[in-house]
């Protein structure tokens, strides 16, 4: 076995060798061996530099838990969305994937958390579409386009109008004959700027009569002033809506997209209420901007399988989600079009903070 302290001493002296014969060399060829020395200095230097710019961790991602942040609380249709998909992540990952609920200011307090956390792929966004109207509605600390990368888009969905039954409508036309004869009656939303508070307006615009907005911090706090008729109108995302409407505690008098939902087969669209007023309900999965490629195609590509496993796509259909997936790009293109879209009916609804 070969002796630990010789082979230091072997190298030892290979080291002074070669500083002997560094200086040796000095004294006869100084600029040019000056230069060489400069050179492999850079070198080194350079690929150190490469090293660290270079997203490390990007073949090991992920080694620790990933936190999803939901900018509304439980019981609505982003978080359904989100902990269908963290379950199963959680198992093709072989790391847990937990949820947040950072709620408050419409979503805008879970919006800016994720965009400001650290981009390594360890904080995930589940946003709604209310990324794209938001900036034109609120100051934002953050801008959508610029400080969050796209991921993948989980679902989109109807906004339904519901009503208590208490208040003895069963159409449309019959909600607004009401509004007519009662000006200013309130309805619940997930919040301000929300696409839910956009389809209202909206309607009420279109069908000439003044409701009262009442915003709350979520879907799930929403439905439940509206079961106990606090507020007997409701123009939220169908997840939370749709069990109680089979249940009998709520009735579906509108859907917004423009076919009806094949979870909502019985409903009319706002269309074929006379309404001509059409908006999808989307979710979509976002990461802080520059996260390294790598980990967004990894986390594209294990979403992409979980949408495809029967167990999600029935629960997000349950809730009248249609499961979507796709590329990144396709989901930078929605919110890009969403926002100019939202741009010009947050002007002409005339949305403001409450």
């Amino acid at each position: 076995m070969m002796d630990p302290g010789a082979g230091r001493g072997e190298n030892n002296r290979g080291d002074v060798t070669m500083t002997l014969s560094i200086r040796s060399g000095s004294r006869r060829r100084g600029p040019g061996l000056r230069v060489a020395t400069a050179v492999v200095i850079a070198l080194i230097a350079g690929s150190c530099a490469a090293l660290l710019a270079s997203p490390a961790g990007a073949d090991e991602w992920p080694s620790r838990p990933i936190r999803f942040i939901v900018p509304f609380p439980a019981g609505g249709s982003t978080d359904i969305a989100a902990r269908l998909v963290a379950n199963k992540l959680s198992q093709s990952l072989g790391q847990q994937v937990f949820i947040e609920n950072k709620t408050g200011g419409a979503g805008n307090i879970g919006f800016e958390a994720a965009a400001k956390s650290a981009p390594d792929g360890y904080t995930v966004l589940i946003g709604p579409d209310s990324l794209a109207s938001a900036p034109h509605v609120f100051k934002l600390a953050i801008d959508p386009l610029k400080d969050l990368s796209a991921v993948i888009q989980l679902s989109r969905q109807p906004i339904a109008l519901a009503v208590h039954p208490s208040l003895g409508v069963d159409s449309v036309a019959d909600l607004i004959t009401l509004a007519k004869k009662q000006p200013g009656m309130t309805y619940a939303t997930s919040g301000v700027g929300s696409q839910q508070h956009i389809v209202a307006e909206w309607f009420a615009q279109i069908a000439g009569i003044r409701l009262e907005h009442v915003p709350y911090r979520g879907g799930g706090q929403a439905i439940n002033d509206l079961i106990a008729g606090h507020v007997k109108i409701g123009s939220l995302g169908s997840s939370p809506v749709i069990p109680h409407a089979r249940a009998g505690t709520l009735k579906i008098l509108a859907q917004s997209t423009a076919q009806r939902s094949p979870s909502l087969p019985d409903v009319p669209t706002y269309t074929e209420a006379g309404i001509p007023l059409v908006l999808d309900q989307w979710v979509g999965v976002f990461v802080p901007a520059g996260t390294p490629p790598a980990v967004v195609a990894r986390l594209n590509a294990e979403i992409a399988k979980a949408l495809a496993e029967p167990e999600v796509r029935d629960g997000l259909m349950q809730s009248a989600q249609e499961p979507v997936g796709g590329s990144e790009a396709a989901l930078t293109k929605l919110l890009h079009d969403d926002f100019e879209r939202y741009r010009t009916l947050v002007k002409e609804i005339n949305i403001k903070p409450q």
